[in-house]
């Protein structure tokens, strides 16, 4: 996980599927994570509605049922409870922000 500064890998852990460092903010966490290649997260969803960029390598992502390529420097959205899974053909760094669901 050298893809981030010291200062950030120096953040706690993240406690999911995947290598992440974990900064959490009022109504959102924000991951640093990173991706070996050949990794491959089957479909799920989740309660949190997700944008993220990708900051090194490529990420593939299929969200519900279209796969789209993102590459450096390009950002995705995840609706809230989207089944979505994704692939890492290269090692790939991200910034993901994980929003709580708006209150109306």
């Amino acid at each position: 996980m050298s893809t981030f500064p010291d200062r950030v890998r120096r953040l706690p852990a993240f406690g999911g599927h995947f290598d992440a460092f974990q900064l959490t903010a009022q109504g959102c966490d924000v991951l640093f994570a990173s991706y070996p290649a050949g990794t491959q997260i089957d479909p799920h969803t989740h309660p949190t509605e997700n944008y993220g960029i990708v900051t090194k390598g490529e990420l593939i992502l299929e969200l519900e049922g279209s796969e789209r390529r993102y590459g450096l420097g390009e950002w995705y959205h995840i609706p809230v409870e989207a089944e979505h899974g994704a692939r890492f053909e290269v090692e790939t760094g991200t910034i993901e922000l994980w929003f709580e669901p708006e209150t109306s």
